[in-house]
């Protein structure tokens, strides 16, 4: 009896260990990232709840929240946000996180440029102030491009300057019927960053065209996302899972709430105007650029009159790194067209008075441009991690690419609907891939006298990867 006596106890013991075990959290394994990362917190004066995070088993949510300013950014908020992204990195019981934005209106209009003006206008140096902004901004855009753990941007609403570094390096993106995209720098007087006739005339893309041109992986209507939260906090992973397995399932469960594109609104960036784009935007030098624009007549020449009309700006790289992007944000906010460019669009409500007032002022033989985007290597702002790649390690869950059909006609032998089937499989059937694939291959593929596609080369050299 006494032998039984023990035994007993023993398992209880083990059970008692066993519970033990398991009411623990898992441990946390901190991410290895740059000891600044660490250190990023809050700092008194910080607003409150200007970001709200919650947690639904599995899922994390941030909700950017300033719906008044239309969520802009701040300082305040990034450091609000980093620490809580360094957390769920290393922990076991985070899955998916998800980006929103609080209200109706936005996801992110952009930073906060009224504060940043005011930082300028605040003694010789006060420029530096808004240079650690766009340092700190820059940190998190580049952590959100490299985490480790799927990351799912809500789209829904105005979408636009530091909203976009918050939402276009996940590798998902959700447009809605009232996303609103735009990169409208070059209208204050700051340097625009991606998608060149973005960039150049500060057009915005709506609706379902934010998906057509593949700055967003899927479309929804905005009444799906709160079910498609619900659902997203359900997920449950095996250990084993590679990132990649775990995209795939949160892409495959976005795509259940998929209830079609509008019928009411066309491809955008399509046929005849994307011809006209890829021979106009595809120049090294902004004169060509104009010249090239100038050019276009017959069912563009309305289009070509758009976009001479919002023309403004200079040309910066193309997709410069964000290293770069900190330096060249750094010396626009020590040039006075910046400032000039929010005191006058937010406060006078009047024409800005640009320094020189206009590209015709500029001597063509001045490279204002160059000073801008120099790059010092020396002078790297230092990112919180050096995990980095050189081509987008999420193809599949985005819209297919021109490069990508073109390689696949180069290095096979298919025929026009051959080579539809195919891309249009390697995204599973999703939502909306057929239309920008036969869009594609009818506006660059052609039929050769086997039925067989050849690819159509642009009447330039275009490297366009919109």
């Amino acid at each position: 009896m006494a032998q039984r006596a023990r035994l007993v106890n023993t398992t209880r013991q083990v059970t008692t260990y066993q519970l033990y075990l398991y009411i623990l959290p898992p441990p946390l394994i901190l991410p290895q990232l740059s000891t600044e990362a660490y250190t990023i917190k809050e700092l008194p004066g910080d607003q409150v709840d200007d970001v709200l995070f919650r947690d639904k088993y599995g899922l994390r949510t941030i909700l950017l929240n300033r719906p008044k300013k239309l969520n802009s950014v701040t300082g305040s908020m990034v450091r609000k946000i980093v620490p809580r992204m360094i957390d769920w990195e290393g922990s076991d019981t985070a899955n998916v996180i998800v980006l929103k934005g609080a209200g109706e209106k936005a996801l992110c209009a952009g930073g906060d440029i009224a504060a940043l003006a005011k930082y300028n206008q605040d003694g010789a140096d006060g420029w530096k102030q808004s240079a650690d902004y766009f340092a700190l901004k820059y940190k998190l855009d580049h952590y959100i491009a490299t985490y480790k753990k799927p990351y799912v941007a809500f789209m829904d609403g105005i979408t636009m300057g530091g909203g976009v570094g918050l939402s276009i390096h996940a590798p998902l993106r959700i447009a809605t019927e009232k996303t609103v995209f735009a990169m409208p720098e070059t209208t204050i007087g700051f340097f625009p960053r991606r998608r060149r006739l973005l960039l150049l005339s500060a057009n915005r893309l709506t609706g379902a065209d934010v998906f057509y041109s593949g700055i967003a992986t899927h479309y929804l209507h905005s009444s799906s996302l709160p079910k498609l939260e619900a659902r997203l906090a359900e997920l449950r992973f095996s250990d084993g899972d590679t990132p990649e397995q775990r995209i795939a399932r949160i892409n495959d469960t976005i795509e259940e709430f998929a209830t079609g594109l509008p019928d009411d609104q066309p491809m955008t960036l399509a046929g005849e105007t994307r011809r006209a784009i890829d021979r106009c935007f595809d120049k090294s030098n902004l004169d060509d650029i104009v010249a090239a624009l100038k050019a276009e007549t017959g069912r563009t020449k309305e289009w070509r009159k758009r976009q001479l009309a919002t023309f403004a700006g200079a040309l910066a790289d193309r997709n410069p790194p964000f290293e770069r992007e900190h330096q060249i944000a750094s010396k626009f906010m020590q040039h006075p067209d910046f400032t000039e460019g929010v005191t006058a669009l937010l406060f006078r409500k009047e024409t800005p008075k640009w320094q020189p007032e206009s590209l015709a002022a500029i001597d063509a033989r001045d490279n204002v441009v160059k000073p801008l985007v120099e790059f010092d290597q020396h002078r790297k702002v230092g990112l919180f991690t050096d995990r980095t790649f050189s081509d987008y390690p999420h193809p599949q869950v985005g819209v297919p690419s021109e490069r990508e059909i073109k390689d696949i006609v180069i290095n096979n032998t298919l025929t026009p609907r051959e080579l539809a089937y195919r891309v249009i499989a390697s995204r599973g059937g999703r939502q909306g891939i057929a239309t920008i694939v036969n869009e594609i291959i009818t506006r660059k593929v052609l039929t050769d006298s086997t039925g067989k596609a050849k690819w159509l080369e642009d009447e330039t050299s275009s490297s366009s990867k919109l």
